[in-house]
């Protein structure tokens, strides 16, 4: 399973998680720069994984706007999860599920260990300055950054 072009989605999946902190949105150009990275990656996939990619991506927005549209979860998170499933090869799901679950957890306590601290407020950031919701930005970016070195450590030698 080649994990490259997750490396070199490295800087916008930085951008995804310092927008969504600041902002708390992710601005419609990263999740068509992701596009374009892949469109540019898809190139050396085999096609038969390209339409499992699809398939998932596809899944993973019928779902997320579902999610959306009872407010369970932002447009913008839609749009980047499902653009970054794009990248997941089809044999890493199970350890992406496993990282993604991880990552939630981590970003949870991560944003709520934060807000505990009175002078993140003053850093006018907008998921520290009363905001309850959570910036899942956040927690989908650390999936990203952390699934290709977790694949590399638990790849058999």
């Amino acid at each position: 399973m080649t994990m490259l072009p997750l490396f070199l989605l490295g800087p916008v999946l930085l951008g995804v998680a310092y927008f969504d902190l600041r902002f708390m949105r992710i601005p419609n150009v990263i999740s068509v720069i992701a596009l374009a990275l892949f469109l540019i990656c898809a190139m050396v996939f085999p096609p038969s994984d390209l339409l499992a990619r699809f398939f998932c991506t596809s899944l993973v927005l019928t779902l997320g706007f579902l999610g959306f549209a009872f407010r369970l979860i932002g447009g913008g998170d839609v749009k980047f999860l499902s653009t970054l499933m794009l990248f997941v090869p089809i044999n890493a799901l199970v350890l992406f599920a496993n990282v993604f679950s991880a990552s939630m957890l981590a970003g949870i306590l991560l944003i709520a260990g934060l807000r505990r601290i009175p002078a993140t407020s003053a850093w006018g950031w907008k998921s520290f300055g009363g905001s309850t919701k959570f910036p899942m930005g956040v927690s989908i970016a650390m999936t990203g950054l952390a699934l290709p070195i977790v694949a590399l450590i638990l790849q058999p030698h």
